[in-house]
């Protein structure tokens, strides 16, 4: 039996989750806790850090019960959580602010200027600006709330904030750093100017390493109540992207997967900073060094599954989808069933979009409700936009010269098998499920824990073992085709109503209506 274990620490947007991985590469257990989302405002989308904290206690305490044998021999913990969320810190260490998350869409304007500001922005930090990304959001707080921007002493992502309560350090990681859009993601390190558009200096940011490399250890107070020993060491760490990247085995050139969690994207692994300053797709830092990737971001994706959820009265989204899957045709399934073309057109904006539009104000719509329109017809709906989404992200990133052959699928939507064989016949790709893809980001973690101790990174990443393979059904990839067309059609069409209702909605417009 090993002797060692590694301690996985993933702080998702909808929940915490925490595992435990020994050397061989077997998970010994895992917890989840969830995490709710605050939206005071149209578009603002908000945590905070304090919860977080307490969530991941919780976790460990419980994950620590679970696996009493295996908690002892913890001797590395990694990280990976939610990027782009801006966590700014007083000179205490102590919040200024709940965090402004990565669907938080209020810095459009500010985004802007950054760019007026920095031409070069997206040739340097691998993207062009969009609202969700970590700097507009700072150009916006030292607009609106200037004396709370003016007691920053630190800005830190997510994951970072929980290392600094495990160990006491500021420091980040250049896969979270490249996603702030402060990042020279060739060069892998903090870019003056960008920092600076912001109004911002490179003091008020932490010191960067490469996602493998060991940082502090353990706090002796916090190690005394985990009930683990003061030296085990915190690895830097990464994004949830790249880090479910390592949690699954994605780590050679040309390899690419689906992330389908509470936003979900499509990811290539690259040698270089693949940048297209006209694709509105990242060209990020990887968690390995020489690594870098490409990805086209949703920012809505199994997070619309639980909404029409709730909006339909299913106690949560395990039970939508077997309403799904009993009523929808599908090989084997009587005649009665329903079929996919009687479902209505979705568009899946609920939080805006990334790629391929950088629109703030979209949102979601359905077209071609009827008196028929049932829960299974209206989830089946949820679900093939989320893949008409992911569509127009791969075309994205295959529009810069990639190519995709073959996808695996991670995130909690990696469970479900119909929307695997959707996705599979909407990409017209040959789409894989993964023995525990719906842990990679946690995974993926704990893999770097070892890493942090000098592991090999192809022996600790080896590639998850393939539960299920899925071909694009000929048949339905041609209905799909059809009705993917009427989904960009309904974009252009509803764009200009997006960006009205964003106005009627504004807090200036509000108020000259009341």
């Amino acid at each position: 039996m090993s002797t060692n274990v590694s301690l996985g620490i993933d702080l998702g947007t909808s929940a915490v989750k925490v595992l435990l991985l020994d050397e061989d590469g077997t998970v010994l257990g895992h917890v989840d806790k969830r995490l709710p989302i605050s939206r005071p405002q149209p578009d603002w989308s908000e945590q905070h850090p304090r919860q977080w904290w307490a969530a991941v206690r919780e976790a460990l305490a419980d994950l620590r019960n679970a696996c009493p044998r295996a908690w002892p021999r913890i001797a590395c913990i990694g990280l990976t959580g939610q990027m782009h969320g801006a966590v700014v810190l007083d000179r205490d260490d102590q919040p200024i602010r709940p965090a402004m998350l990565h669907n938080d869409g209020r810095a459009v304007k500010e985004s802007r200027e950054i760019e007026a500001a920095v031409p070069q922005v997206a040739a340097i930090a691998g993207s062009r600006p969009m609202a969700g990304l970590t700097a507009p959001k700072l150009r916006w707080m030292a607009r609106h709330e200037p004396e709370r921007f003016a007691a920053i002493d630190c800005v830190l992502s997510p994951k970072d904030y929980l290392r600094l309560r495990l160990t006491g350090e500021r420091a980040t990681d250049v896969s979270d750093a490249a996603g702030t859009l402060w990042f020279d993601v060739k060069r892998r390190c903090w870019s003056e100017p960008l920092v600076a558009a912001s109004g911002l200096a490179l003091s008020q940011l932490p010191r960067v390493r490469e996602s493998i490399e060991p940082g502090a250890t353990l706090l002796p107070q916090v190690a005394a109540e985990l009930g683990l020993a003061a030296g085990v060491v915190v690895a830097a760490g990464g994004g949830d992207t790249p880090v479910s990247g390592l949690g699954i085995g994605s780590i050679e050139l040309g390899e690419a997967f689906v992330n389908l969690s509470t936003s979900a994207s499509i990811v290539a692994v690259t040698g270089h900073a693949a940048i297209d300053e006209a694709a509105s797709i990242h060209a990020w830092c990887h968690a390995l060094p020489g690594r870098w990737y490409q990805m086209g971001a949703m920012l809505s994706g199994a997070s619309c599954l639980r909404w029409i959820s709730r909006v339909v009265g299913e106690p949560d989204e395990d039970a939508l989808l077997r309403v799904i899957e009993g009523n929808m045709a599908r090989g084997g399934h009587p005649a009665q069933a329903l079929h996919p073309a009687q479902a209505p057109l979705f568009l899946p904006y609920l939080s805006g979009e990334r790629t391929p539009h950088n629109d703030v104000d979209a949102r979601g719509v359905f077209f071609g409700l009827s008196h028929d329109t049932n829960a299974a017809l209206l989830g089946h709906s949820v679900l093939e936009g989320v893949c008409f989404g992911l569509r127009d992200a791969m075309a994205a990133i295959e529009s810069t010269g990639t190519r995709i052959a073959s996808l695996a699928v991670v995130g909690g939507g990696a469970r479900s098998i119909y929307w695997t064989e959707m996705l599979a016949s909407v990409l017209g790709k040959p789409v894989h499920r993964l023995a525990g893809g719906e842990l990679g980001a946690a995974l993926g973690a704990a893999r770097l824990g070892w890493l942090a101790l000098g592991h090999d990174p192809r022996a600790v990443c080896r590639p998850a073992r393939v539960v299920s393979r899925h071909q694009p059904d000929e048949a339905l990839a041609s209905m799909f085709d059809t009705r993917y067309r009427s989904f960009r059609d309904m974009y252009r069409a509803l764009a200009p109503l997006f960006g009205a209702r964003a106005q009627a909605l504004s807090p200036r417009f509000m108020e000259s209506v009341q």
